[in-house]
């Protein structure tokens, strides 16, 4: 997969959600507090921990297999077992949600996943529904 951008801000990455059927720009501000992976959506901005790419990888690896994505508003409750709940759940490594701003926590398995497959760290499917990734 070929990705235009640097993951700054100046040159963010120009990504698409997994079905393809949105595009967005992310990019790292490793100045912010906490360091924060920042997803522009038209007019949305969506933060999450930056910690979140190292952290997401490393549980796609210990799995070791496909993980269903499970996108989800932060209103709507997440598939079990999916890195949507993943990125929600006490038991991750940041203690909850990787969102940073409430309202705007969710959809962690439509944004974050086409990160780490730009950065070659993750293969993630893209289907119009339904998608999985896993540890490269």
């Amino acid at each position: 997969m070929t990705v235009d951008g640097a993951g700054t801000a100046d040159e963010p990455w120009v990504l698409r959600t997994p079905p393809g059927s949105s595009e967005f720009e992310a990019w790292r501000d490793e100045a912010a507090d906490p360091p924060a992976l920042v997803v522009q959506v038209g007019s949305t901005q969506l933060r999450y921990h930056l910690r979140c790419i190292e952290d997401l990888h490393a549980m796609l690896q210990a799995n070791g297999d496909w993980v269903p994505l499970g996108n989800a508003d932060e209103q709507k409750p997440a598939a079990d077992g999916s890195v949507e709940a993943w990125g929600r759940s006490p038991d991750n490594p940041v203690g909850g949600w990787y969102g940073l701003k409430k309202g705007l926590r969710g959809r962690f398995g439509s944004y974050v996943p086409p990160v780490l497959e730009a950065l070659g760290l993750a293969e993630v499917e893209h289907n119009k529904r339904n998608n999985r990734m896993r540890a490269v």
